[in-house]
């Protein structure tokens, strides 16, 4: 049987399937009263003096497991349907570096990216250390790109043509993030919703196109809103479908392997080395309109078996617009960072 097809066996039951030997859980009601063993520290990572905090969507560690990256918005966070077209917004005309790199304490170690993004929405750092970003928006001659980063922030590939939004094998339409498999393929879940793209666009190490998959719906497979995707050690992709409440899980030719419910609407999610995950859901009861009794945080749990054991509530009351994390990543230590859209600020959560 698969894992699609729900019993219903009351709140909080779990239901444990058994698809292709592996056996994923699931429940049947919300995640909300699972134990927080963390504490917060608000408003991590110092800025330069004279630079305040923008959205900051995105966040990975390094491979020296300690170092965060954060992709952060210029001082901004308004996409342009938001504010008179005519004016800029985020980093379209800044002079600030949109990549910044922090040490465990919040202290700056490095920045760069300046000119060339316009609007960075999803970060990911490869097993070398180079950085990923993609480039959610467009405008001008800027947006709808994926960039490779050395660690050093020189430039070393480009995927997508600048603000030619488009479902080609060369094109995006609001790319929403990136991950990179182990022999150096290129997976970009396409699309944030409205009329964008709906799909993920699969790449060889060097940039060529290989294959593509998936379309707007509901259904096993469909996607709405591929707003996260994170690879686990036996190499499945997890692709955050934001609008679909839901996880899907792709082998890396794109065949459906499940779906699970039971960590909430994802904006953001991320696998370490142990098979843990981390999602963040930044939209349930807020904009989110359809996933009412579901409260928004970052529930963490395991991608083997797909239990969620942990759940922080989201720190910021509840509103009618995004809040809190929408990115997450966690250290080697397991120490959890969110990157916070709406309170335009980042935020670190330790062990008890």
């Amino acid at each position: 049987m698969s894992s699609h097809r729900h019993h219903t066996l009351g709140l909080g039951l779990l239901a444990i399937l058994a698809i292709g030997g592996l056996s994923f859980a699931q429940t049947s009601g919300p995640t909300n009263s699972l134990p927080n063993p963390y504490r917060s520290i608000e408003n991590w990572g110092t800025l330069p003096e004279g630079r305040t905090w923008g959205s900051t969507s995105a966040v990975a560690i390094d491979p020296d497991g300690t170092s965060v990256w954060v992709g952060e918005r210029c001082g901004e966070s308004r996409p342009p349907s938001r504010i008179d077209p005519g004016q800029p917004f985020a980093c379209g005309s800044s002079n600030l570096d949109p990549i910044l790199k922090f040490d465990p304490s919040g202290k700056l170690l490095k920045s760069f990216g300046a000119g060339l993004l316009l609007f960075p929405h999803g970060l990911y750092v490869d097993r070398e250390g180079n950085v990923w970003v993609t480039d959610g928006l467009g405008r001008g001659s800027k947006g709808h790109q994926v960039f490779k980063f050395s660690p050093d922030g020189k430039v070393l590939m480009t995927l997508g043509k600048p603000n030619t939004p488009g479902s080609g094998p060369d094109q995006f339409n609001a790319p929403s993030a990136v991950v990179t498999a182990p022999n150096g393929d290129i997976f970009v879940a396409d699309g944030h919703g409205g009329n964008t793209n709906a799909r993920i666009v699969k790449f060889t190490k060097d940039g060529k196109f290989i294959k593509t998959w998936g379309t707007k719906g509901s259904g096993p497979g469909e996607l709405d809103i591929p707003h996260a995707i994170a690879m686990d050690s036996q190499g499945r992709l997890f692709v955050g479908d934001r609008q679909n409440n839901r996880i899907q899980i792709f082998d890396q030719d794109g065949k459906y392997l499940d779906q699970w419910a039971q960590f909430s609407r994802p904006s953001g999610v991320y696998i370490d080395g142990k098979d843990n995950i981390y999602v963040a859901d930044s939209e349930s009861e807020s904009v989110s309109k359809n996933h009412d009794g579901w409260k928004r945080g970052i529930r963490i749990g395991s991608a083997k078996d797909g239990l969620v054991t942990a759940f922080i509530p989201d720190p910021v009351e509840k509103t009618t617009s995004t809040s809190a994390a929408e990115g997450v990543a966690a250290d080697a230590m397991g120490n959890i960072y969110g990157a916070e859209v709406g309170p335009k600020r980042m935020m670190k959560y330790v062990k008890k």
